[in-house]
């Protein structure tokens, strides 16, 4: 019931972002069942990658890497078709942003130096990787890659894309492992006090290490999404994609310090974030304001946690 009640302010925002754009937007198109499609659409890739970001985010860590990620993923899966397959291709893509995920955890879990610190050297590498593909240039997904193609693009009953029940599904595996598991609540003991965990018995190094593996998974995973809704992988890709996941998972609730978060409430704040960026774009205000209003967002989302944290 708790839980719940924290989700009511999400829910109430966004119902109130939906009535604002629904008045703002010209013609009366922002509520129409096909802008709302192409709305859950575009927020599936953000909220995937928030999901993992929420899993390293509660136990106190960052990954800055997974905008780059996204590139890199869709760039291997794209360049790896005509070798191994449609199937061949995705698992490479896979393969590449979980050994990512697993360095980040290695380090960070192995040495003293910030995650901030780690994560920005990876993004660093993985964008370069990326860039390394094609002299740069875009890889386009050939006509005859339906799967490929399908994952991004295709809609079950002719109305519901299929990025949002990938994204569905994402949110109910990762809710019951978070949720309804013994690794799930050491999680929540690691961010609420490492060292009190540690005393306990619990393997900080193993689950700090498993947590960014599915971090970089969810962002392999959004990297192919995203590359089939481009009909190519673009090396430069996925830039600032981190920060909307960010974004989405401070607006959610879940808390920098570590230690508090549901993943609920990271969805609803794909949601959000994702309404603020349809909506500003089809009311016409300008690309540097929607950067304005989401950094409020944010600083007001962080301010509220650190009164939640006082309390």
């Amino acid at each position: 019931m708790k839980h719940l009640r924290s989700l009511l302010p999400l829910l109430a925002a966004i119902a109130l972002l939906l009535f604002i754009f629904a008045w703002w937007v010209p013609d009366c198109r922002f509520l129409t069942p096909g802008n709302l499609m192409d709305l859950a659409q575009q927020i599936s890739v953000n909220a995937i990658l928030a999901f993992g970001l929420t899993l390293v985010i509660l136990i106190g860590g960052i990954d800055l890497s997974v905008g780059a990620v996204v590139a890199l993923a869709g760039v291997v899966c794209v360049s790896m078709l005509h070798v191994a397959g449609p199937l061949g291709g995705m698992v490479a893509g896979l393969g590449i942003a979980v050994l990512l995920g697993l360095a980040n955890g290695f380090c960070a879990a192995g040495t003293r130096m910030p995650p901030f610190i780690i994560t920005l050297a990876t993004m660093l590498i993985a964008r370069g990787m990326a860039l390394g593909f094609n002299e740069s240039r875009p890889l386009p997904i050939a006509e005859g890659q339906t799967f490929l193609l399908a994952l991004g693009n295709s809609r079950l009953g002719g109305w519901l894309p299929l990025p949002v029940v990938v994204m569905l599904v994402v949110f109910a595996v990762t809710a019951v492992l978070l949720h309804r598991t013994r690794f799930g609540q050491h999680l929540y003991a690691i961010g609420g006090n490492r060292e009190a965990a540690r005393f306990t018995g619990i393997a900080i190094t193993r689950h700090e290490v498993a947590v960014y593996a599915l971090c970089g998974l969810c962002a392999g995973l959004a990297g192919l999404i995203h590359a089939s809704q481009l009909y190519s992988a673009e090396p430069a890709a996925g830039q600032g994609f981190e920060l909307n996941a960010i974004a989405a998972v401070v607006v959610g609730g879940t808390s920098f310090s570590g230690g508090i978060g549901a993943l609920p409430g990271t969805l609803l704040g794909a949601i959000i974030i994702g309404i603020l960026d349809k909506g500003l774009n089809q009311a016409g205000v300008h690309f540097s304001l929607q950067y304005i209003v989401k950094g409020l967002v944010i600083l007001v989302a962080v301010y509220l946690d650190v009164r939640r944290r006082k309390e």
